[in-house]
Order: C-alpha cells, then sequence, then structure tokens
C-alpha cells in the first residue's frame, strides 16, 4: 500500500520518552494525530501533564507518568506502567537524552560522566530489553532511538554524550537483530534542531555556522522529525530494521 493508510496508528499504544518537549514533543503530537494512544513520558510530570491535557483535549488519549530513564528501577516501573495501563506497548521511542555544558574536558567528574551515560546508553538498553521482550512475546512492535550526528562527527564540548549515542547506535543494530523478525529497531540521528534548548544558543552564531557549514544552511524544525517517526512507527516501515537515518541538513556527509 502506498496511501495514507500505510502510517496509520489508529490502536498502537506509543511511549515516547523525553516526551514533554522539543521532539518528544512533536513526535508525541503526530503519534496522537494518526491515531495511537499516546505514553508521555520525562523527568517533569507537569510539563507531561500539559501535554497529556491537550491531546485529551483533541479528542485523543493520553497518559503523562513521571520517568527518570537514568534509573533502571523507574525503566521498570513505566513499563509496569504502561502494559498495567492498557496491556500492549506497540512503539517505543527512547527520545530522552542530556548534554551538559562544561568548559575543559579535565572538568568532566566521574558525577557527570555516569549521568550522561546512564540517561542517554544505559536507560534506553533497558527500556530496549524490557520492552522489547514484551513485544516479541506479544504481537510485535516497534522501537525508534534517537541518537545524534554527534554519535559519528562528536567535538570537544560533547565527548561523553558523543560516546554516549554511538553507542545508542550499535544497541539499534544488536537489538534489531536479536528482536526480528516481530519487532523492527530503528534509529534517528538528527543533526542542530531549534528546540527548546535552542533558546540558550547565541543563534547569531549558530546561523552564520549554518551558512558556511550545513548544506541546508539552517537547523531543523521540530516538526521536521514527524515523518521519519511516523515512518519507523508505522507498517510504512515494514521491511526497515537495523537502520540510522540521519536527519541533519546534510552536516555530516558518508565517508568516500
Amino acid at each position: 500500500m502506498t496511501d495514507g493508510a500505510n502510517f496509520d496508528l489508529s490502536g498502537k499504544v506509543a511511549v515516547v520518552t523525553g516526551g514533554s518537549r522539543g521532539l518528544g514533543r512533536e513526535m508525541v503530537r503526530a503519534f496522537s494525530a494518526a491515531g495511537a494512544t499516546v505514553v508521555i513520558a520525562s523527568r517533569k510530570m507537569e510539563a507531561c501533564g500539559i501535554l497529556a491535557t491537550e491531546i485529551q483535549g483533541q479528542g485523543g488519549e493520553a497518559l503523562a507518568t513521571e520517568c527518570h530513564v537514568g534509573y533502571w528501577e523507574q525503566c521498570d516501573a513505566l513499563v509496569d506502567t504502561v502494559y498495567d495501563a492498557y496491556g500492549r506497548c506497540d512503539i517505543l521511542v527512547n527520545n530522552a537524552g542530556m548534554s551538559p555544558l562544561y568548559d575543559e574536558l579535565v572538568d568532566v567528574s566521574e558525577a557527570l560522566y555516569d549521568k550522561v551515560l546512564d540517561v542517554n546508553l544505559k536507560g534506553p538498553f533497558r527500556l530496549m530489553a524490557n520492552f522489547g521482550d514484551r513485544m516479541v512475546k506479544g504481537d510485535g512492535g516497534s522501537i525508534i532511538n534517537v541518537s545524534s550526528v554527534a554519535a559519528v562527527r562528536p567535538t570537544p564540548n560533547e565527548a561523553a554524550y558523543g560516546a554516549a549515542k554511538a553507542g545508542l547506535n550499535a544497541l539499534t543494530l544488536s537489538f534489531a537483530r536479536a528482536y526480528a523478525p516481530s519487532v523492527r529497531v530503528n534509529c534517528i540521528m538528527p543533526g542542530p534542531f531549534l528546540t527548546d534548548i535552542s533558546k540558550a544558543w547565541d543563534l547569531d552564531t549558530f546561523k552564520k555556522m549554518a551558512e558556511e557549514t550545513i548544506p541546508l544552511q539552517r537547523g531543523g524544525e521540530p516538526h521536521e522529525v514527524v515523518g521519519a517517526a511516523l515512518y519507523f512507527a508505522s507498517n510504512a516501515s515494514s521491511y526497515t530494521t537495523g537502520s540510522v537515518l540521519k536527519i541533519d541538513g546534510g552536516t555530516v556527509f558518508p565517508p568516500a
């Protein structure tokens, strides 16, 4: 099929970590518009609740839940919450992430390093393992990881973050093979997007840099992640697993 029915998510349950803002919020809205019940998970319950209320006000079904993915007990609790509420999970998006600023590499403390790896790599591993295992035993599903171009072109300002995201790319391939054929596991690898975090950027400097180094000469708008998210979440990608799709305006070129 090539019509819109391929992207229909009616009857599906979609869980999005880091779902209350940025790219996660756009994916939550898109999944709901496509017919899915959405579970919005993040460390900030109030923000999750606000988005859930918005979705419900538009006639959708949404559940807000607090989850810090850096802690496995909270990851496990999220799995139980979803299955207690709906009895299934069809789509998992590992979107939660963090990349704290630091002055010099020598200033990166063990606690900061651990926190970055916990949120960006350890938590997604646990969620993929638990949700994926239940998906395999149920009706299958789709897992979408959200990586970063820092995985393949890290700067000195995101050393631990880049290492974690490179690990997430690798986990995508491992889990795709482990849970095939009933569960597809893919990864979106974004470049610079003008989400909430861009408010802290020097946008004039960024604009100049984008014009010089990004072929499309700008940062991404949050809604521009939606096409890839719907593709991976839906039957449109029924023959796609283990893929890492960069959405970066051409920032990262493939090796020669």
